[in-house]
């Protein structure tokens, strides 16, 4: 599973905090294994590459928790 999210816009650039989890077949939510920031053109050329690969867009299967702020 892929979760992107939102982390900033301004004029000239947009990031996106993408989170990797792994499907749990006891049916719990999906393990949270890796977040990366991306910009916004690396996030759509990963969609993009998932969707090539069979990946279908789902319903949220769980809210990554929000980074610790400075």
């Amino acid at each position: 599973m892929l979760h992107f999210q939102p982390l900033r816009y301004d004029r000239r650039s947009q990031a996106l905090e993408v989170t990797l989890g792994e499907v749990m077949s006891s049916g719990e939510p999906p393990l949270l294994k890796r977040r990366k920031e991306l910009t916004r053109e690396q996030a759509i050329k990963l969609w993009t590459q998932k969707r090539q690969q069979g990946w279908k867009a789902c319903p949220p299967q769980w809210s990554p928790p929000q980074p610790p702020r400075a």
